[in-house]
């Protein structure tokens, strides 16, 4: 059973559109930017990833995840030519914040927000006529959950076309408990890097349209071959190297594949130490014995972490890699740490290569694991 991608949007703080996203990766440049909506004065970390569309520094706005996501639902629909009525198409949200940022501005300044307007669901339905929607919050994972109900629908008959995004704002609430419980202070986020010291927040969101594979009547961009999910619940924040392994092996299963096909991994790629010798760890082990092995990338590097939208913005650049044949590099990957000996992290420039399969990571706190396995259209 495979699942036809039709359509894909993106926005993060690099670009507005998958294309230009991936571009910015493939060059490679630093992205961080010292913090907008937030007073630096009050914590030890003064970078994260943010989007820059608020009227003036200092500034914020309530919503912004809530636009973004309306904005990459038109995309994608629009990619898939499915037009902008949505009332027949289930729309899947997954996110870690939801509108909590939003919640905060009210709190703290009095800004102009309707209860209703904190459900996705509310916009989704004014601006599409979306009448089934549903959000979940499964942390770091929750848009490739969000995926896995979506091709269960299909699987189930329910439906022949779902709507899958994932969106998040950067939250003060959020970036303040990370600056306060990682013990190093990061200046920015670098992945499997020796000097990886935590991780930074970023933004943005990301869409995709599945549809029952054989019913399009365009363009596939690629095919969801499957997706394992699960919930070790080992530790609150700490991963459980028995947990992704499960997780890996069952994406692997579903996907009908064994680890020697695949081609691409986009990993998690938090940049916190623990969860970055783990991820290694457990690939490692995984893919021993494949060959060459996959080559592998995390784009966490560039955009920050994006929370529960990560995975499917991962997933719409392997994509897009896939297209190209080519993988962008991690940024500031110098000195890989040592349980990353041996993998096909990509250094420095883009890596081509004939990519067929991309195994896709997003592990989240409280061991909320999902991976996708992604295949190329062909």
């Amino acid at each position: 059973m495979t699942w036809d991608i039709t359509g894909m949007a993106a926005v993060a703080n690099i670009g507005a559109t998958p294309g230009e996203i991936f571009a910015a990766l493939c060059a490679g440049q630093e992205s961080r930017k010292p913090l907008m909506a937030f007073d630096p004065a009050k914590y030890r970390a003064t970078y994260a990833y943010e989007i820059d569309d608020r009227p003036e520094a200092g500034g914020d706005l309530p919503l912004r995840a809530t636009r973004w996501l309306t904005t990459v639902v038109r995309q994608a629909a629009a990619d898939a030519g499915l037009g902008e009525d949505l009332a027949q198409v289930p729309v899947l949200v997954g996110t870690t914040m939801r509108e909590q940022r939003s919640l905060e501005l009210w709190w703290r300044d009095g800004a102009q927000v309707a209860v209703e307007d904190l459900h996705f669901g509310t916009a989704l339905k004014a601006a599409f006529g979306a009448c089934t929607t549903y959000t979940f919050a499964n942390a770091c994972s929750a848009s490739l959950y969000a995926l896995g109900m979506a091709t269960d629908m299909i699987d189930l008959g329910l439906v022949d076309t779902v709507i899958v995004a994932g969106t998040d704002a950067a939250t003060e609430s959020g970036f303040g408990t990370l600056d306060r419980v990682q013990n190093d202070l990061p200046y920015a986020l670098r992945p499997f890097d020796a000097t990886h010291k935590g991780m930074l927040m970023g933004e943005g969101a990301a869409a995709v349209v599945v549809q029952r594979a054989g019913t399009s009547t365009g363009p596939v961009h690629a095919r969801v071959r499957g997706v394992a999910m699960n919930c070790d619940a080992h530790h609150a924040t700490a991963p459980d190297p028995d947990g992704i392994t499960r997780a890996v092996r069952d994406a692997h299963a579903r996907a009908g594949v064994r680890a020697g096909d695949i081609d691409l991994v986009m990993l998690h790629g938090s940049g916190t130490p623990l969860n970055d010798a783990t991820e290694s760890s457990v690939l490692r082990h995984l893919f021993e014995g494949a060959g060459t092995g996959p080559r592998m990338t995390a784009i966490k590097a560039m955009t920050g972490h994006t929370m529960g939208g990560s995975g499917l913005l991962s997933l719409v650049m392997a994509v897009l890699a896939m297209k190209s044949g080519t993988v962008p590099p991690v940024l500031g990957l110098a000195d890989p740490i040592p349980e990353a000996a041996g993998l096909g992290l990509v250094q420095g420039d883009p890596a081509a290569g004939d990519l067929r399969l991309a195994q896709v990571d997003a592990f989240g706190f409280g061991g909320i694991n999902a991976v996708a396995i992604v295949e190329a259209a062909r």
